[in-house]
């Protein structure tokens, strides 16, 4: 009694231990008009400081909530001959999964006795309720409009997947890859219990994949600031105001630019036009557009040393290779739902351990091909109608170069730990050879001395007892 009088008024249920539906339908419109703002703000904040802006102050939210559903994938349309403009900025798609994952999952962890989907339906529903206001205000005129239907559709979409991966995150009975395929195979070839080992090991590889093409922008910006001042040092003068909104632009696309080098290390590489192609193999480009970013591409020419970007795919699947590896030597945590003594807990024959290691290559080769699609689109019409890297190359390349680590990788960690200690081993092998190599060397190295020391002398005679 004194926890349901200690409660505020707005979290009086219906039902015991639940929130009214207004509640949570709020809670969806919070978390979008929060979105909304983290995208406003710069945008007033730029047509404030910009001393030559003609259009009036509706210019400034209208061209925020079109960046706000540009955002979430949606694509709008640009200039008065409509050219669609499907690039979209990852890092405010980034913040808008990531709220709405976490609004969903505080929305189930406060459930209590109601239905499952009653308070996420009423919260995608207060957030798409904020996306159609938003494409209603963007359809007017101006540089950037936005399709009323095709984008609430797309922000509809996006918002479905990440409140119910929130919701699925908080209450999902058996874990996210509970019933997986991988349970059905033959008994040779089932990695038991390998649903999460498989998850954990694709994320090891898509973190190393991103780290590589986060390594190869870094470098190519040191290269660009070391030649000659850098190229993006040119749009210093054009103001301050239009340095802050490159700058800021520059700053919501650098996870595409991420992406971008993440498909350049696979191989296939990217495209910043119709007709171009930016890889290790060499560069075509010819004229881009003046954009901080671009002025970071390499010049034209063959790749040469750039070849080198190839050994970043080999490491970043070592951890994946050892954490399969691991797992298939029977030493899997609590998320590979086994245990000490539980059935399933043993090792994996081999022919497990490899359907474990192509199966997280199918997944990250899955999500190499999504990446790279969400990551490139059209900026304009005409030649800069196809920028990224094509989603199927970059797909396979990323599968093709896990499982070139992964498989072999895997079984050699897997014979390793299996390996027994009782003298047998391999590490046991490996150390009496070295110590046996070890004693040689020693032995050796006293012989020579002795030998550059001179010649032996004859040992003395023994003294005579005196009690002879």
């Amino acid at each position: 009694m004194t926890q349901l009088m200690g409660r505020p008024i707005l979290e009086a249920p219906g039902e015991l231990g639940g929130r009214p539906a207004l509640a949570d339908l709020l809670a969806g419109v919070r978390t979008a008009l929060v979105g909304l703002a983290v995208v406003g703000a710069p945008v007033f904040g730029l047509w404030v400081v910009t001393p030559y802006a003609d259009d009036g102050a509706a210019a400034a939210p209208r061209l925020a909530g079109v960046l706000w559903l540009l955002g979430h994938g949606a694509p709008v349309l640009r200039g008065e001959a409509d050219t669609p403009l499907t690039v979209t900025p990852l890092l405010l798609g980034v913040l808008a999964v990531v709220r709405l994952h976490r609004a969903g999952a505080a929305v189930a962890a406060r459930r209590g006795l109601r239905s499952r989907w009653g308070g996420p339906v009423a919260l995608w529903a207060g957030y798409c309720a904020v996306a159609v206001a938003v494409a209603l205000h963007g359809a007017g005129a101006g540089l950037f409009r936005s399709r009323v239907v095709p984008d609430v559709l797309v922000v509809a979409l996006v918002a479905a997947l990440a409140t119910a991966a929130g919701v699925r995150s908080v209450d999902a009975a058996g874990g996210p890859f509970a019933g997986s395929p991988l349970d059905r195979l033959p008994s040779p070839c089932r990695p038991t219990g390998g649903a999460a080992v498989v998850r954990a090991a694709a994320l090891a590889a898509g973190a190393g994949l991103v780290a590589a093409g986060g390594v190869l922008v870094a470098l190519s910006a040191v290269l660009d600031a070391a030649t000659g001042g850098g190229r993006g040092m040119a749009l210093l003068g054009r103001g301050s105001a239009a340095l802050l909104g490159l700058s800021l632009l520059a700053l919501v696309l650098l996870p595409n630019a991420v992406l971008w080098g993440a498909a350049y290390a696979l191989g296939p590489g990217f495209a910043v036009g119709a007709g171009t192609v930016v890889s290790p193999d060499g560069t075509a480009l010819g004229p881009v557009p003046e954009f901080p970013l671009f002025a970071l591409l390499p010049a034209d020419g063959p790749g040469g040393w750039r070849w080198a970007a190839l050994v970043l795919p080999l490491l970043a699947g070592v951890v994946p290779a050892v954490l399969l590896g691991r797992a298939a030597a029977g030493r899997r945590g609590p998320a590979g739902a086994t245990g000490g003594d539980e059935e399933g807990a043993g090792p994996w024959p081999p022919a497990a351990t490899v359907t474990a290691a192509l199966a997280a290559a199918l997944v990250v080769g899955a999500g190499a091909a999504l990446l790279g699609w969400l990551s490139g689109g059209a900026l304009a019409g005409g030649r800069m109608a196809r920028l990224g890297p094509v989603p199927w190359s970059a797909g396979l390349a990323a599968a093709g170069w896990f499982a070139l680590v992964a498989v072999p990788g895997a079984l050699l960690v897997r014979h390793l730990v299996l390996a027994p200690a009782d003298g047998g081993g391999v590490y046991a092998r490996l150390a009496r050879q070295a110590h046996r190599g070890a004693l040689r060397l020693r032995a050796r190295t006293y012989a020579l001395v002795l030998h550059l020391s001179g010649p032996a002398r004859e040992p003395a005679e023994p003294e005579a007892d005196p009690l002879d």
